[in-house]
C-alpha cells in the first residue's frame, strides 16, 4: 500500500499544490514566501489524502476478489 500511496502522492500533491498556490494569488499573497508556503501547505495536505486515496483502493480491490 505504502507503493500505491506514494504513486498516487506524485498526481495528488502536485495537484494540491497548485491549487494552493492559485488560492494564494487569487488571495493576495503575491509575494515568493505566500507562493511558496501556500504550495507547501498544499503538499503536506496530499500525504493524507493520498493515503485514504489508496486504503480506499485497496479496499475495493479487496471487495472484488470475494
Amino acid at each position: 500500500m505504502w507503493l500505491l500511496a506514494s504513486f498516487l502522492n506524485i498526481v495528488v500533491g502536485s495537484s494540491l499544490a497548485g491549487v494552493g498556490v492559485i488560492v494564494a494569488l487569487v488571495v493576495g499573497f503575491d509575494t515568493i514566501t505566500g507562493v511558496l508556503g501556500a504550495a507547501a501547505i498544499g503538499y503536506a495536505l496530499s500525504l493524507p489524502v493520498s493515503w485514504l486515496i489508496a486504503r480506499q483502493l485497496m479496499s475495493l480491490r479487496e471487495g472484488q476478489r470475494n
